[in-house]
């Protein structure tokens, strides 16, 4: 029955798919597979408690995200399992963790249903459920764009709704928007090449917990060739220019309410943020893949271009 979500796609000429992206047909649990020219670029999937992209795919035809736990049979490090790809949650939202979270156990990210798709964009209604609640309610489009021949970009909305009552969310370090790098972009591991940056010059582990406009991971890609992943983050959200929770070991993350943990202040709920019951908070975020050096991503050009588009 699933299959009736996608009536438009069943129809499809071959050759519209083969140019530019394409959003294919539905499998059990749910995904939804994003094509680029006619190959592989990623796939929402519902298999765990908090939906996920992955892979994320560079124009070399390399995969710039994180393999573990989706796949086996590369040599990775099997920590932080909840890392997957390319994700959002957060680990405190009414107190219930919906960043660490457990298979079998609350809280969890419910995927409800496909809502509208066009050919390079699709969106997915979800909810924050814990304790038997409905916490909030997400509203999620995902709109992929082909700057060049060797640049993508991913840009990301989700307007979240408190639900059954107020929706607090507390103040940790744990979260939000999230991307978990491959081996090779990483600081930290046995084939860790990369490097960090951001879009006020700072570098490395000097990125952690600071506010920008951008961070970008760089190094070479699984075919030893140069590549940047990086998140944009755009004027609109709560309290521009987040702050980042950029580590070695390659969590990328955009969190504007970890605030006492990034400042090292006192009080620990500096960054929280109440949404009262039926009120709606959006944010919006840009993930932009590219083949080729930090220099040659013009993400500065990129995030000014991104920042004017409301």
């Amino acid at each position: 029955m699933k299959r009736l979500l996608f009536p438009c796609l069943l129809f499809a000429s071959p050759l519209l798919a083969e140019e530019g992206f394409s959003i294919k047909g539905a499998s059990d649990p749910m995904t939804i597979h994003v094509e680029l020219d006619g190959k592989p670029y990623t796939a929402f999937r519902t298999d765990s408690k908090v939906p996920y992209c992955s892979p994320l795919m560079s124009a070399s035809g390399a995969v710039l995200s994180r393999r573990w736990p989706m796949e086996n049979g590369f040599k990775e490090d099997q920590d932080h399992p909840h890392h997957r790809s390319f994700w959002m949650s957060h680990g405190n939202v009414n107190g219930h963790d919906f960043w660490a979270w457990q298979f079998g156990k609350d809280p969890k990210i419910e995927f409800k249903k496909v809502g509208e798709i066009k050919k390079d964009s699709f969106t997915v209604e979800l909810a924050w459920t814990a304790g038997g609640a409905t916490h909030l309610t997400e509203t999620r489009t995902y709109a992929f764009k082909k700057i060049d021949a060797k640049t993508t970009m991913i840009d990301f909305t989700s307007k979240l709704v408190a639900a059954d009552g107020d929706a607090t969310f507390g103040d940790t370090k744990e979260g939000f928007f999230a991307i978990r790098v491959d081996r090779t972009l990483r600081q930290k591991g046995p084939v860790a090449k990369g490097a960090i940056a951001d879009s006020e010059g700072r570098k490395d582990g000097a990125t952690w917990g600071k506010r920008s406009n951008w961070v970008a991971f760089t190094g070479p890609d699984e075919k030893n060739e140069p590549a940047v992943i990086a998140v944009l983050d755009h004027p609109s959200n709560l309290r521009h220019p987040t702050w980042w929770h950029a580590r070695d070991y390659g969590l990328l993350a955009a969190n504007p309410f970890g605030i006492h943990d990034f400042e090292g202040k006192k009080e620990k709920t500096l960054g929280n943020h109440v949404l009262k019951k039926g009120e709606s908070l959006v944010f919006r975020y840009g993930v932009v893949l590219h083949h080729g050096s930090l220099d040659s991503s013009k993400l500065p050009e990129l995030w000014q271009d991104f920042s004017k588009n409301p």
